[in-house]
């Protein structure tokens, strides 16, 4: 998309965040048949983003009305496009291998595509969100995670 686009609702960050909001509302849907406790995080998450996709709607329009030219989506696509195939993989793989095998893998591969090398943080931080997903929702909210096809066989 070209810098200069006539219509000021063709911006990429116009865009992207109409489809932000869009998609996030799509998925708000289901979270209304779940039970209150299991629907709480989606639901905040979700709203969260609608808020976010309506934040970043106003701020682009602001400055597409002030005339100023519309910012580059990325300045490393290859990355974000790893990103959203990992991200891809990471639902595929839940639903295989289940949540805690999927997250295992996919924390430290995201982090990695974004550039941070250091195996000992990886290793780390991996730990530190598994374990606190794990003291949250299981220890505390007695919620339980996609153990995955493959070991319900």
């Amino acid at each position: 998309m070209s810098q200069n686009t006539p219509n000021r609702f063709l911006r990429p960050e116009t865009l992207t965040a109409i489809g932000l909001i869009v998609v996030a509302a799509g998925f708000l849907i289901p979270t209304a048949a779940l039970r209150p406790l299991s629907a709480l995080l989606p639901a905040a998450m979700l709203i969260a983003l609608i808020v976010l996709g309506a934040m970043l709607l106003i701020s682009d329009q602001r400055e597409a009305a002030k005339g100023e030219p519309a910012a580059a989506m990325t300045k490393a696509p290859k990355r974000v496009l790893a990103a959203f195939a990992l991200i891809a993989l990471y639902a595929l793989g839940v639903d295989f291998i289940g949540f805690y095998p999927a997250t295992a893998i996919s924390v430290p591969l995201v982090a990695f595509a974004f550039g941070y090398r250091h195996p000992l943080g990886l290793a780390l931080s991996t730990l530190i969100v598994l374990s606190a997903i794990w003291l949250i929702f299981s220890f505390a909210m007695y919620q339980e995670f996609p153990t995955g096809r493959l070991w319900s066989l």
